[in-house]
């Protein structure tokens, strides 16, 4: 018996994402921004012999005309009234912004398209009396405080890239299968860690310590390789498997999450987010280049992690300070999203959209508008989920807890 056709309006959309996805290739933010090697190393062999020089970047020269066009032409045939239609209208924009970011390269702009992708430090949170850079201050005020003789030697970097690789690979080969992931080393990196669906890479001349394992495997293989591969098996919206600018937010929030509920993540973690968070606003209100270096290397940071860290800063940015690359705002903003969303899936008894939230890169509205459309099998259900997420009666319990802990007021008590 053969297949009934698809609704006019569903196959519509699909097409319309179909059109999106080959024009958003190229719209790579992260690696069309990101330093040349070179830069730290010159960097670093200065500030060895007591000198600080502040860098020189160069970027490429990009003109996305075209693809803004066709993604404008996607965005204005979407109906968005429709589910579909909605979340395709906001990634065209999405898309189109990234686009406008990377032509502004070097530039005062490329600060102001990052903050309309990432949002700044000082935007406020769920209930809004707090912002993100509160947060950030209590986790460093408490990492801070804590006593260095309570910290575990696991949390000393003693492992070698080399060696990591080799333990998360034998990891990976066990939850999806051999080589479905691979792990590889990479000298160009800025962060430590990063993956895509097929690919977990790891920055070469870093080292880790043992709790490092656990937390990549949650973070980035668990949820950022996991979500794109769940995505590529999406018959009609192959877009759930890209790194859309419009999805960060829900992605880091939801791999901090995955660290959080799994016990894989740590004070120092939790500070190094932090110091990120507050760095952004010592940007944007002035400092430059330079002075953001200071304060991650004053805060305890070598020299190497110093640079990186203020790297990721200033990278697209000019580095004469009032201008910063927003997008580490978002881990413990989305962090909080994310845990308010869980909570709010236990109490409204819809857990099932914590399971959807997993077929695909998507923002927490996506999975309340689509929701529908997996109910009814138009969009698959994720393929893989994190093994925490399958253990559903654990999570509601660890859930539950919180939901009545956080009616107790603490300086009440």
């Amino acid at each position: 018996m053969p297949e009934s056709p698809m609704p006019d309006a569903i196959a519509h959309h699909a097409a319309l994402d179909a059109r999106m996805v080959a024009a958003a290739r190229g719209i790579r933010v992260l690696s069309l921004a990101s330093w040349p090697p070179e830069a730290q190393q010159r960097f670093l062999s200065v500030f060895a012999v007591g000198r600080r020089e502040m860098p020189e970047i160069a970027y490429p020269v990009l003109d996305f005309t075209d693809t803004r066009r066709k993604l404008a032409a996607i965005g204005a045939a979407a109906d968005t009234g429709h589910p579909l239609g909605a979340y395709i209208g906001e990634s065209t924009q999405a898309w189109d912004e990234a686009a406008q970011l990377l032509e502004s390269l070097g530039t005062p702009a490329a600060s102001g398209h990052a903050i309309a992708l990432y949002g700044r430090p000082d935007a406020a949170l769920p209930g809004g009396a707090l912002t993100t850079c509160d947060a950030a201050r209590h986790f460093i005020h408490i990492a801070d405080e804590l006593d260095p003789g309570l910290l575990a030697d696991v949390e000393h970097p003693t492992l070698d890239a080399a060696t990591l690789q080799a333990q998360l690979q034998t990891d990976l080969d066990a939850y999806f299968g051999t080589r479905v992931v691979a792990v590889e080393l990479d000298p160009g990196m800025i962060a430590k860690a990063a993956a895509g669906a097929y690919r977990l890479r790891l920055r070469s001349d870093a080292r880790y310590s043992i709790h490092d394992r656990e937390q990549l495997l949650q973070h980035e293989a668990f949820v950022h390789s996991l979500t794109a591969l769940n995505g590529r098996e999406q018959p009609l919206l192959p877009s759930l498997a890209m790194s859309s600018p419009r999805t960060t937010c829900t992605q880091e929030g939801l791999a901090v999450f995955a660290e959080q509920i799994t016990g894989s993540i740590d004070i120092g973690r939790m500070k190094r987010v932090s110091l990120r968070i507050e760095a952004i606003a010592r940007a944007l209100d002035g400092a430059d280049f330079l002075q953001v270096f200071d304060y991650f290397h004053d805060a305890g940071q070598s020299a190497a992690e110093s640079f990186a860290s203020a790297q990721r800063v200033f990278r697209g940015v000019p580095l004469t300070g009032g201008h910063a690359f927003t997008k580490d705002a978002v881990y413990l903003r989305g962090l909080i999203d994310v845990h308010t969303f869980f909570r709010q899936a236990l109490a409204a008894q819809r857990l099932p959209l914590c399971r959807q939230l997993f077929a695909g890169k998507m923002t927490l509205d996506d999975v309340r508008r689509l929701s529908p459309l997996f109910d009814d099998g138009t969009l698959a259900p994720p393929r893989w989920l994190p093994p925490w997420l399958e253990r559903t009666g654990g999570l509601a319990g660890m859930l539950a807890f919180s939901l009545f802990a956080n009616r107790i007021r603490i300086d009440q008590l």
